[in-house]
């Protein structure tokens, strides 16, 4: 059934012209630099120290490595975090 649910989002994104992110649930990453991060669509926070700050998805988790991190602004599903930025990581469960 989840193949299926794929496949239909899939095919309005392709023939409807729809916003991938929007249909299918995916985060969307802004950066501004090294230093600012803007983060949309993530399901919470699993882990946040000034290094690491490491966000539940819809499937999967999403790692930010880095130094100095500070969360600006943090909503239900946005976040702004402001550090320096090292790597970014994308891990499905």
């Amino acid at each position: 059934m989840k193949q299926f649910q794929t496949w239909i989002k899939r095919w309005m994104v392709d023939h409807m012209d729809l916003p991938e992110d929007v249909v299918m649930d995916l985060p969307r990453l802004t950066m501004i630099g090294q230093v600012h991060l803007y983060i949309e669509n993530h399901k919470g926070v699993v882990r946040f120290t000034n290094k690491e700050l490491r966000l539940a998805l819809n499937e999967g988790q999403l790692v930010i490595t880095g130094e100095q991190f500070v969360i600006k602004t943090i909503l239900p599903e946005e976040m702004l975090l402001e550090g320096r930025i090292h790597h970014i990581s994308y891990f499905e469960e």
